[in-house]
């Protein structure tokens, strides 16, 4: 509700009966006038409503001056009041933070003793410290030489290289640093390799482009485990998927978290029979039981095909088994191959101990209905401001 104009001060000698007269009635044809103006608007903002159009944003006024005098009232701040002595006593803001070093850890220390000679009669009162923080950045280049003994009888006996260099001729952490610029900084990899190249490190390009995708499947096992830890310790998870370009084509990303975790993935579709595969997290299986074939019945599949299908119940089969199973049972439509397909893929995931009470948030995209599913906030919302008020209760709502 913006305020009301005042009317103009005017002089006490001025304030005749008449002028006061005037006054009065100024000051409710003003209030009249911004009631009336407040009425059109409010039904300007229901016709736009009523037309599909978004009614007039409400701004606030700002609270900037309001918030400096209150701080300025807390903190201390000079008034007339204030003698400069006292205001030279106020801290400046932000003072009372906390030490920036106290907890570094201190990799080198450095005693320094005065510049001039310490008198005889002098006594040690211990350090005063001065903590200075740095970075070194230099090539760390590692012979490692393996013994070599032979035996009377003949046996070789050799040395073994360290875990975290075997098949490697770089160590983890300039391997840890290249993944870090590259994925984490997107860094280039020619300018990695210029980088590198400055810092006196023998690598090709090839050999960098070998280190950001090779040998990735202790990440991918982590990732999955990443997913498993936060599906057994959520009430509720969050999923979106949106196109994203992979490897050089167009594909999907999908995405699955909540405020504990967040997981990430790389798929060439947005169907259900994807998501339930990436909620598998790691080994896909399909397995048919009681689970599986009351969903097949909810999503109208026929009583015919899921008989056939009950014929091998609790049995776990791989995705390309399952495939080979509906061909061998003549079960060849596709919306026929699709429902069997993501009834065994979530029957498989409830018997791997996957919570059938876990909410499921998400935008309304069909892929995600299943189980226990809800509309997040941002989209439940919109269906709210789509109602048309009929009377005074509902549009003060």
């Amino acid at each position: 509700m913006q305020p009301r104009k005042a009317t103009p001060a005017i002089a006490v000698q001025e304030m005749t009966p008449l002028v006061k007269k005037l006054v009065a009635r100024i000051d409710a044809l003003l209030e009249a006038l911004q009631g009336a103006n407040e009425e059109i608007q409010q039904m300007r903002d229901e016709i736009a409503v009523l037309k599909g159009e978004k009614a007039k944003p409400k701004f606030k006024s700002s609270k900037m001056d309001q918030n400096t005098d209150k701080n300025k009232d807390q903190d201390g701040g000079e008034d007339e009041d204030t003698s400069p002595a006292d205001a030279d006593k106020v801290k400046r803001a932000g003072s009372a933070k906390r030490s920036k070093t106290a907890d570094l850890q201190i990799h080198e220390e450095c005693v320094i003793a005065p510049p001039t000679p310490v008198p005889a009669d002098a006594r040690f009162k211990g350090y005063r410290d001065f903590v200075v923080q740095g970075l070194v950045i230099k090539a760390h280049n590692t012979r490692y030489r393996l013994e070599s003994w032979v035996t009377s009888e003949g046996h070789w006996l050799t040395g073994q290289l360290p875990a975290s260099v075997q098949g490697h001729h770089f160590d983890a952490q300039l391997r840890s640093y290249i993944l870090h610029q590259h994925n984490h900084c997107h860094v280039t990899q020619p300018l990695l390799l210029e980088q590198l190249r400055q810092w006196d490190i023998d690598i090709s390009a090839g050999q960098i482009d070998a280190l950001l995708s090779a040998d990735k499947a202790l990440f991918h096992a982590e990732k999955d485990a990443i997913l498993v830890a936060g599906l057994d310790s959520s009430r509720a998870i969050t999923v979106d998927d949106s196109g994203a370009r992979h490897q050089g084509k167009n594909g999907y990303v999908l995405h699955i978290g909540n405020d504990l975790f967040g997981w990430f993935g790389s798929t060439d579709s947005k169907s259900r029979v994807n998501f339930l595969e990436q909620l598998h997290a790691g080994t896909i299986t399909t397995q048919v039981n009681e689970a599986a074939l009351a969903y097949m019945q909810e999503q109208g599949l026929s009583a015919a095909i899921r008989e056939q299908l009950g014929q091998t119940l609790d049995t776990s089969r791989t995705v390309k088994s399952w495939q080979e199973h509906l061909a061998s049972l003549k079960i060849t439509d596709a919306r026929h191959v699709r429902i069997a397909t993501e009834g065994a893929l979530l029957g498989s995931l409830l018997d791997k101990g996957f919570n059938p009470e876990l909410a499921i948030v998400s935008d309304g995209a069909g892929q995600f209905a299943i189980g226990l599913h809800a509309l997040c906030w941002i989209h439940a919302e919109r269906l709210i401001h789509k109602l048309i008020p009929i009377n005074d209760a509902q549009r003060q709502a």
